[in-house]
Formats: C-alpha cells, structure tokens, sequence
C-alpha cells in the first residue's frame, strides 16, 4: 500500500505546493505498533547460558511501509539479558543481545501504523529560546524557508494515523531515539579521527556532532524498542538503512535503559 501517497493526495487537495509535499513525505517514516504477545523458540546463548528471548515478530502479519524492508515471511526473533546488557555497555560488549530472523513462524499481531517525524521536524520556534547554535540556527532557517505550511502536513499526518491509545508490546520502525543517535555519531566522528581521517578541535567537537547526528538520522532506523515486562528497563534494536536492506541481522546494535 502507497501509505506517503496517501498524505501526499490530501496535502495536495488541501492546496499545499507538490514541492513541499514532496520533502515532507521524504522525512516521514511510518512505524509498526504491536500490541499482541511472541512465541517460545531455541534461544542463541551467551556465557554458557540461553538468552532469553524478548520478541517475536511474524514479519508475513505486518504492512509493508517503503524504506523499511522487513523480510516478507518468517520471524524476527530479539533475544536479550537486559541485566547484563546494560552493565556491559559501557565497554562496547554486544554478546547479550542478539537477532535473528527465521524462515517460518507462526502468531497474529494487531498491527497499526504511527507517524513519525525527525526532532527538527517536529520543533516549533516559539517553544526554543534563542541561545541557538550555528547549524540550529541554519536548520530553523532551512524550516522557514521549505515548509510554510508544515503544521497543516503535520496535521494531516496524525489524521492518517493517529498517536497510539494504551500500552503497546513493542514498537518496530521509526526513528531511532536521540540519545542513542547521538552515541551512533559520537562513535562515527571517534572511529574517523581514530583513523587519521578527520581532526576536530575539542571546542568544536558539540558542532561536529550536531551535523553527524542530523546526517546519520536518515541512514539508521529503529528496529524494534519495547519495555521488558516485570521489569524497569527498556530494550531498544536500532540498525543501519544498508544492513536492514541486505539482511545482516548480526550487525543490529543494542541499546537497554533503566528507566527508574
């Protein structure tokens, strides 16, 4: 199903510019809210011990959203030990976590669409003060100049489809969460200095961080993120356009947070 064709022919009904429309729909991205429960399988294992496993997607139940090609059938499967998971973070240890998709599987989900929208997508000018940065100032500038009429596209999207009621089971889509796409370009701008690619100077390190986030948010996605029942974590599966694309499941990264 054509979901962005939707806005567009109503945005267009509405008398807003093609042009507009068009980089609208270019940064919009529809995520997948489950609210059904998984099944049991034979879980990978760290430390000589089963991972538990945390979701099961049937990938055949799903809509199929453009620039988020989830496998057509089988099962997403997200094992995860959320406890050691979270200690193990901070030196870089990814063993605790693991996805992987298999070619058949079984189980109905009650599937619905949200919209989703990049941070500075969804800022409003009167709600920021005016200490901006140089590349803020330049994103509020760029707003201005090509979305006059962003908070009728904005409207129209929540229209279409409208934020979730209740609790979910998981989320799968999206954007990835700004904490973690901030690590993703902290990480990439380390590695490029690392490798004699680039130097930044430490007083200008926030700036090139800013630009690095705002360039990678379009390449990552959030996979999957949900909370872990009976406890207070929240686990979190982000993972690049590319890898998505070509089935490297193996390259998924990991991100569980306490949230108490």
């Amino acid at each position: 199903m054509d979901h962005q064709g939707r806005l567009r022919r109503a945005a267009l009904e509405s008398g807003i510019p093609d042009d507009e429309v068009g980089r609208f729909t270019d940064h919009l991205r529809l995520s997948i809210r489950l609210s059904a429960g998984t099944r049991g399988a034979e879980p990978p294992a760290a430390d000589d011990s089963s991972l538990p496993l945390v979701l099961s997607v049937d990938c055949a139940a799903l809509p199929r959203i453009d620039g988020f090609p989830l496998p057509a059938g089988g099962s997403l499967l997200f094992f995860l030990d959320h406890e050691k998971d979270h200690l193990a973070a901070a030196e870089g240890e990814r063993k605790y976590a693991r996805v992987t998709h298999v070619p058949e599987g079984s189980g109905l989900y009650e599937a619905t669409l949200l919209a989703e929208l990049p941070d500075w997508l969804l800022t409003d000018d009167e709600d920021e003060d005016d200490d901006f940065t140089p590349f803020q100032e330049q994103l509020a500038h760029d707003l201005e100049r090509d979305f006059p009429h962003l908070d009728e596209l904005r409207a129209l999207a929540v229209d279409l489809w409208p934020p979730s009621q209740g609790l979910a089971r998981a989320y799968l889509g999206g954007y990835v969460d700004d904490e973690v796409m901030t690590s993703i370009a902290e990480q990439t701008l380390a590695g490029r200095e690392k490798a004699g690619e680039i130097v930044i100077p430490v007083a200008k390190w926030y700036s090139h961080v800013e630009r690095e986030k705002h360039r990678l948010a379009g390449e990552w996605l959030s996979l999957a993120r949900f909370p872990l029942p009976g406890t207070y974590y929240t686990a979190s599966f982000v993972i690049h356009y590319d890898d998505l694309a070509a089935g490297r499941w193996d390259r998924a990264l990991s991100v569980t947070e306490f949230t108490e």
